[in-house]
């Protein structure tokens, strides 16, 4: 479930997986999938040169929010609209609340996901950039101080809510937490000791 973060530029807004089959995440209209989120991750913090950072990511955009769909109307089966419904039309909520984890194995399902959110929406290049001081991160147009952003890490590491099925991580995740542990990038000062 993607939870409320807060950011510099827009106040609060909605970060995180909204299906447990499939590796999307969404950052208020933007997706991505977790593998290049943590990819992206990954190689800014292998950049040993502290202050600006810059880099383009590729994301999926989404301008309508009827395009977006309900989701708290998908998940109870009651609305399947836009790309959130089609998807959850293809991988229903569960019905056990016990089966309420994020699957690490939903890398699996991308070339499904792909093809349905092709339907709704855009593919755009947004940049990434830190400053100087690793104080202010920009994603797209959304800004965060280094305390947010490191949230929205630690949210990926640990599956969102409600957190990786038998609290297994995918690969990308673990090499994404093993190159932050060797960063000399102030940016991800203190993220290690407070998972």
């Amino acid at each position: 479930m993607p939870l409320a973060f807060d950011s510099v530029s827009h106040g609060t807004v909605a970060f995180g997986f909204f299906n447990i089959d499939s590796d999307m995440l969404l950052l208020e209209n933007y997706f991505l999938f977790a593998t290049e989120f943590c990819g992206y991750i990954s190689e800014m913090a292998e950049k040993d040169e502290k202050g600006v950072f810059e880099s383009v990511w590729q994301v999926w955009q989404i301008d309508d929010a009827t395009d977006i769909g309900d989701l708290m109307g998908a998940i109870h089966r009651l609305r399947h609209t836009g790309f959130i419904g089609e998807l959850y039309r293809k991988f229903p909520f569960p019905e056990k609340p016990e089966d309420f984890k994020q699957k690490p194995q939903g890398f699996k399902n991308r070339a499904i996901t792909e093809t349905i959110i092709g339907k709704y929406a855009k593919p755009v290049e947004i940049p990434f950039a830190v400053d100087k001081e690793e104080q202010d991160i920009r994603i797209g147009t959304y800004r965060f101080t280094r305390s947010s952003f490191q949230e929205l890490i630690r949210y990926v590491r640990r599956g969102g809510y409600p957190r990786w099925k038998d609290e297994i991580m995918p690969d990308y995740v673990m090499t994404m937490n093993k190159t932050i542990a060797k960063s000399r990038k102030q940016v991800f000062e203190g993220i290690v000791s407070n998972s």
